[in-house]
C-alpha cells in the first residue's frame, strides 16, 4: 500500500513534480540560512557590536556549518536511500533507513554539543577569533549559546528531508519557516531592546531551531509513507552504512567547505595584519567580518540552488529505482537550465549593485575602508557564481542517482583540493586580494571537471547531451 501512494513520481509530468518538490525544499533551505543571516544582519546594525560583532559571527558560522554537516548527511542519506527503496517496492527496509537515521541525528547532536562545550576556545581560535581582543570575546559569547542549541539544529535539520521523501515537502518547509520566524522576532527584542548582545542573537537562535526540532518529532510520530515502528530503531550495519554513504556526498560538501572557510578566515587574519589599514587594530577585523558577509550572499544563492536539485532527489531517486532512465535524464536537463538561470541573476545582481547589498549589513555605520573593501570582494569573490550553481547541480544529481563516489571525488576537487589550495596559495603572491581569487578559480576548474560527468550521465542514460 505505501509504495502505491507515491507511485505518481514515475508518472507525473516533470516540471509538475519539480515544482511540487523544490519549491518548498528551497524554501526550507532559505529559511534556513536566514538563521545565521538574520543574526548578522542585527548584530551589524547594533551601534554596540558592528563589525566586530559581524567578525564573530564569520567565526562561529563554519562551527554550524560542521553540524549542519552531519545534520544533511543523515537526512539527504535517508532521503535518498527511502526514495530508491520505494522505487524499488522495499518498504521494510526504507522504515528502517527512517528509524536509524532518528537515533544518530539524535545521537550526534548531543556529541557534537558536549565537544563543543569542552573544547570552544581552542576551537574558535583555530577560526581565526584571535583577529583582534574584542572579535575573541564575542565570538567566545556567541559560540557558547550557539553549542547548546546544537541538538535542536542537527535534529530539525536532520528530518527535513525525512520529511520530503515521505511526500510532505510541505511540512518540511512550514516547520523551518516558524522556527526563523521565531528567530527573526526575537533578535531586534534581545539585540536592541534588552541589549543582550551576542547572547541576545544567539538565544533567539536557539529557540527558533527548539521550534523547528519540536515540529520534525511531531511529524515522525504521523507520517504517511514510511512511519517507523520500535523494531526499526534499532541500528543495523547494513542500513546504517548505505544511509550514510548515500549522505556522504551532502557531509563531504559541507565539511569541505568549513576546511574552506578555516583556511580563507586564517589567511585574511594573517595577510590582514600585513596591510597598511588592516593591520591597524581598529580596522583589524572588516576583512573578515566582509568576507563572511559575502559568504552569507552566496549561501542565499546556494540554498536556493541546492534547494531545487535537493527537491528533485525523490524524483530522480524513485525514478532510477524504477528504470525509468528517460524521466530521470528529462529532470537533470531542467535542473542544469534552472541553476544556471538562478547564478546569472545573481550574478548580476553582486556585479551591478553591491553597494545595495552590503548597506543591508549596517555599512553606514562603518569606516570608508569598510564599504570600500565590501564592493571589491563582492565583484571579485562571486564573479563565478554562474560555474558554482551548476557545479553544487552536478554534485546533488549525481547522489540522487545512487553515484555517491562521482559525487563526493567532485565535491572533494572543489571544496579541499582548490578550495583550500587555492586559498593558501594565492595569497602568498597576492596577499588579501588573493584569498578573494581563490573561490572564482576554483569554482572555474571545478566546473570543468564536471562538464566531463554532465556528459557522462547524458551518455549513461541514453542520450547524449549535445542532442538534449
Amino acid at each position: 500500500m505505501e509504495t502505491e501512494t507515491n507511485h505518481f513520481l514515475g508518472n507525473e509530468r516533470i516540471g509538475k513534480l519539480m515544482g511540487r518538490y523544490a519549491v518548498p525544499c528551497i524554501i526550507s533551505l532559505l529559511v534556513g540560512a536566514l538563521y545565521n543571516i538574520v543574526d548578522q544582519i542585527f548584530i551589524a546594525n547594533a551601534s554596540y557590536l558592528g563589525s566586530f560583532g559581524n567578525a564573530a559571527n564569520t567565526v562561529v558560522f563554519p562551527l554550524t556549518v560542521v553540524a549542519l554537516a552531519v545534520a544533511v548527511m543523515i537526512g539527504d542519506g535517508c532521503c535518498a536511500f527511502v526514495s530508491l527503496s520505494l522505487g524499488k517496492k522495499e518498504t521494510a527496509d526504507a522504515r528502517k533507513s527512517v528509524g536509524n537515521s532518528v537515533v544518530m541525528a539524535v545521537l550526534s547532536g548531543i556529541v557534537l554539543c558536549g565537544v563543543y562545550l569542552v573544547f570552544g576556545e581552542p576551537i574558535i581560535t583555530l577560526f581565526g577569533a584571535t583577529v583582534n581582543e574584542e572579535t575573541f570575546r564575542y565570538s567566545r559569547e556567541y559560540f557558547f549559546w550557539i553549542s547548546v542549541g546544537i541538538p535542536f539544529y542537527v535534529f530539525g535539520q536532520a528530518m527535513n528531508p525525512i520529511i520530503r521523501a515521505d511526500g510532505s515537502p510541505k511540512f518540511a518547509m512550514v516547520s523551518t519557516l516558524l522556527g526563523a520566524v521565531v528567530n527573526i522576532i526575537l533578535d531586534p527584542v534581545f539585540i536592541f531592546l534588552f541589549r543582550w548582545g551576542m547572547t541576545g542573537a544567539a538565544v533567539a537562535t536557539v529557540l527558533g531551531q527548539v521550534v523547528t526540532a519540536a515540529l520534525a518529532f511531531w511529524y515522525l510520530l504521523h507520517m504517511k509513507l514510511v512511519r517507523p515502528a520500535g523494531r526499526d530503531l534499532r541500528m543495523e550495519r547494513r542500513i546504517v552504512g548505505r544511509t550514510l554513504m548515500l549522505g556522504i556526498t551532502s557531509f563531504l560538501s559541507q565539511i569541505s567547505l568549513v576546511a574552506a572557510m578555516a583556511a580563507i578566515n586564517n589567511m585574511i587574519r594573517k595577510y590582514g595584519a600585513m596591510d597598511p589599514v588592516f593591520g591597524r587594530e581598529e580596522y583589524a577585523q572588516i576583512p573578515m567580518a566582509v568576507v563572511g558577509i559575502v559568504m552569507k550572499f552566496f549561501q542565499i544563492v546556494i540554498s536556493i540552488v541546492v534547494g531545487m536539485a535537493a527537491g528533485c532527489i525523490p524524483i530522480a531517486g524513485y525514478n532510477m529505482g524504477a528504470g525509468k532512465k528517460e524521466r530521470v535524464r528529462s529532470l537533470f536537463t531542467r535542473l542544469l537550465a534552472a541553476e544556471a538561470a538562478v547564478g546569472a541573476a545573481a550574478f548580476l545582481i553582486v556585479e551591478l549593485f553591491p553597494g545595495a547589498l552590503i548597506g543591508i549589513f549596517g555599512a553606514s555605520n562603518e569606516s570608508v575602508y569598510y564599504t570600500e573593501f565590501a564592493l571589491k570582494s563582492f565583484r571579485i569573490y562571486l564573479c563565478m557564481i554562474i560555474f558554482a550553481c551548476v557545479n553544487k547541480a552536478c554534485f546533488i544529481f549525481l547522489q540522487a542517482m545512487g553515484k555517491a563516489a562521482a559525487s563526493t571525488l567532485l565535491s572533494m576537487l572543489r571544496e579541499v583540493v582548490f578550495g583550500v589550495g587555492f586559498a593558501l596559495l594565492l595569497p602568498l603572491f597576492w596577499g588579501l586580494d588573493g584569498v578573494l581569487y581563490s573561490m572564482p578559480l576554483s569554482d572555474l576548474l571545478t566546473f570543468a571537471v564536471a562538464v566531463v560527468l554532465i556528459v557522462r550521465t547524458y551518455r549513461e542514460l541514453g542520450k547524449s547531451l549535445s542532442s538534449t
